[in-house]
């Protein structure tokens, strides 16, 4: 039998390596015969570059750049086994785990240290990206990223704003005159599963703004804000990002992106599975065993666990959900999916033990699991 491994990361408490080596230890427990075929993955957020750093046997590299509210962090990009194509996270930079709860700060979060990583990867001599833009701490509308890499936002008085989404208010000019020339010879790949708008009701202010600090009373006024930026880079461009899908993910970097650079919007997942060379790995396989530490009714939309239940269909490979907890109201759309579905977390082992013991209790799921399949 051949068994692959490959879940996304338990937020909290497991990555997706991590994930995957102790669901490969439990199949092993029950039967050391069964080959285990190890492709962790992740969808384009927070965890995206470790599966695509090791299964391609490729490498990091190490620069210190400026996190979201401006200190000096010691980060790393990726660079893949083919030499030649750099994957960003942007939330190594400029995200949210980068901050401590009192110091979420929405009005001067900057996406600087992202545009700074980029400039690295240029200066080094890449020009092939893929660029992952989940778990920001910004609102920013990639401003600072474009800063750091040559553009300049300039107030009435012909000076630079401040960093951070409240600068936006008194922007009245975007100078690129100095803006990268290379960004233009390369090549980007977004792993983006946000097709929010830049503004409105269903845009990145609104939408993604409270778990950023955006107190309810701030979403007005910085929804006002990217909205001058819009109006703006639409005056230079002739692009309007208002509506545009995608442009409000991970605080508007997508915007910039979509504005100034050459760029192809994809699934995180899709992404990630491509780089990694998915379906030739699943070829002969007899089952997949994929989860994510909560699968909810939010699992369905393009998180990684369906991205793989997806791609098994096609090879009609049965897929495994296993999971850190399955929401209930969630389980009878799941199943549609998958083969099979397991919450590590039941009413045998609460969702606090399932956390604090995740290898353990993983583990011990997947042994039963697989008894059972066997079983059959």
């Amino acid at each position: 039998m051949k068994v692959i491994v490959s879940p996304d990361s338990f937020k909290g408490s497991l990555t997706a390596t991590q994930a995957a080596f102790e669901i490969a230890e439990g199949i092993k427990e029950i039967d050391p015969t069964i080959e285990t075929v190890l492709l962790p993955v992740a969808d384009g957020g927070e965890g995206t570059l470790e599966p695509l750093i090791i299964a391609t046997n490729g490498k990091t590299v190490h620069v210190e750049v400026h996190d979201p509210i401006g200190r000096l962090v010691q980060v790393e990009y990726g660079v893949l086994g083919d030499g030649e194509t750099c994957v960003i996270e942007m939330a190594r930079a400029s995200g949210l785990t980068l901050l401590k709860e009192h110091e979420k700060n929405p009005l001067i979060a900057s996406t600087f240290g992202t545009g700074e990583l980029i400039l690295h990867a240029l200066d080094n001599g890449f020009r092939k990206f893929v660029v992952g833009l989940g778990g920001s701490a910004t609102n920013d509308g990639g401003t600072g990223m474009l800063q750091a890499l040559g553009m300049r936002f300039l107030n009435k008085d012909g000076s630079e704003i401040k960093p951070g989404a409240d600068g936006l208010r008194d922007l009245v000019e975007i100078d690129a005159t100095n803006f990268d020339k290379r960004i233009q010879n390369s090549h980007f790949i977004l792993a983006c599963d946000v097709d929010n708008p830049l503004v409105g009701p269903n845009g990145a202010t609104a939408i993604f703004g409270p778990q950023k600090g955006v107190t309810p009373n701030l979403v007005e006024k910085l929804d006002q804000n990217l909205l001058n930026l819009a109006n703006r880079i639409e005056d230079l461009t002739g692009i309007s990002l208002h509506k545009q899908q995608g442009a409000g993910a991970a605080g508007g970097l997508g915007g910039a992106f979509i504005a100034f650079f050459p760029i192809e919007l994809k699934p995180g997942i899709e992404v990630v599975m491509e780089a990694i060379d998915f379906y030739q790995q699943i070829v002969e396989a007899d089952f997949i065993i994929t989860g994510e530490g909560k699968s909810d009714l939010q699992t369905l939309s393009g998180k990684a666990p369906i991205g793989i239940a997806n791609a098994a269909k096609t090879k009609g490979i049965p897929v495994i959900l296993l999971s850190g907890f399955i929401e209930q109201a969630s389980i009878s759309a799941l199943s549609s999916y998958f083969y099979k579905l397991s919450s590590v977390a039941d009413g045998t082992i609460s969702q606090e033990e399932s956390i604090c013991n995740a290898a353990h209790y993983l583990r011990l799921r997947t042994k039963e699991m697989m008894q059972s399949i066997l079983e059959k």
